[in-house]
């Protein structure tokens, strides 16, 4: 174990909340500042099955001052290194490591947060090697080590698509997929696309959702993708919204999978859980205040339990408005950048160009009342054959 050390920031995770805010910090003169990721550099991204993409496009529009949407810093690109559009989890965790090595950012990786307790003057953090005292906390950690399994009977049974390295790996026919939403429509294109008979069973029918934003609806990329393969395959996608799982059951090999409306289907293959992640706060829920099952921030994004303790990643809700995207929690890296650097008694002005390309929003409604979609594309999927 090493000497206490005394930090000015700690960032708890080294995907891209955790670097963006870094790099934020760094900008407004913030230097004694710690990154500390239990794992590798995007360890949650180099962890995605083989042939999954990030569904938000990236594109090199950074000089004509639209930032690249999956960038952490307005002057980088993950487009202009990689040529590519829809980037993998390894590559996108190849732009995060170069950005780490151009900006020199102080990581230090396979340091695994046991503790975070509050002290006086802030918080002792602790991990295998490292004791740490700070004034301010970033928490960036990842959901996608958390995974959310159902309460229905018999879920461990299923398999997360989280555990799975490649849609190659999958052997057998007539796959069921419970979840519908991105990670259950993705399983479901690759795996048709291999000529595999899939049902994909969702409590909700997301593939009708006419809403404008990606929170709430699948993404263009993922509809587009979607109404290809059943239009390429007619018969090898079943899609059934409306429908609760009631329990899952294994005998002599064969998986059944009931629902609460009395439905029945039998497989030889493991059932796929495509249901998600939970809050990437999990660890440490203790120090933020839970309402309805979402934690409650301050408007610097800061738990309304302990002034230092920040938070930044797809978690984060603000009056209805999901920050769950890159491009979206992004914008609250000048906010909570600005915030420690006023604690620390630094200038804590917005910084232009930060809020010129959406790194440094205050508009906390800036997706509750959205009006920017003309018409819905949803009609698209009337002529498919869908399961009531």
């Amino acid at each position: 174990m090493e000497d206490l050390l005394k930090i000015d920031a700690v960032i708890i995770g080294a995907g891209p909340a955790g670097l963006g805010c870094s790099l934020s910090l760094r900008r407004r003169g913030v230097e004694n500042i710690l990154i500390l990721e239990a794992s590798s550099v995007g360890s949650s991204f180099l962890a995605w099955p083989k042939e999954m993409r990030m569904i938000t496009p990236s594109f090199h529009t950074n000089p004509f001052l639209q930032t690249d949407l999956n960038a952490i810093h307005p002057e980088t690109s993950p487009a202009d290194l990689h040529g590519c559009e829809h980037l993998s989890g390894t590559q996108y965790a190849a732009y995060l490591r170069a950005a780490v090595e151009h900006y020199a950012l102080p990581v230090k990786e396979n340091q695994a947060v046991s503790s975070v307790q509050p002290i006086p003057d802030g918080f002792r953090i602790e991990t295998p090697e490292l004791i740490i005292e700070t004034p301010n906390v970033i928490w960036a950690g990842g959901e996608f080590s958390h995974p959310r399994i159902p309460a229905f009977e018999g879920a461990a049974l299923c398999r997360h698509n989280s555990s799975i390295d490649s849609w190659d790996d999958l052997n057998g026919d007539g796959i069921i997929i419970i979840g519908g939403y991105e990670s259950g429509m993705d399983a479901a294109f690759h795996l048709v696309e291999r000529g595999k008979a899939v049902a994909v069973l969702s409590n909700g029918e997301p593939w009708l959702a006419d809403h404008p934003d990606p929170s709430d609806s699948l993404s263009p990329y993922t509809r587009g993708r979607i109404l290809d393969v059943l239009s390429r395959f007619p018969n090898k996608l079943a899609l059934q919204g409306n429908s609760e799982v009631h329990r899952v059951t294994q005998e002599s090999g064969t998986y059944t999978v009931e629902l609460t409306g009395g439905e029945v289907y039998h497989t030889s293959v493991q059932p796929i859980l495509a249901t998600g992640f939970r809050s990437a706060l999990t660890p440490v829920k203790n120090l933020f205040e839970w309402a309805n099952e979402q934690p409650q921030f301050t408007e610097q994004d800061q738990s309304t339990l302990h002034d230092g303790l920040f938070y930044s990643g797809p978690s984060l809700v603000h009056r209805m408005s999901k920050f769950c995207f890159i491009y979206k929690f992004r914008a609250r890296f000048g906010v909570v950048a600005a915030a420690i650097a006023e604690r620390l008694a630094l200038n804590s002005d917005p910084i232009t160009d930060e809020v010129a390309r959406g790194f440094h929003i205050t508009d906390l409604e800036c997706c509750t009342d959205c009006e920017c979609a003309i018409e819905s594309a949803t009609p698209e999927f009337a002529d498919v054959e869908v399961v009531d």
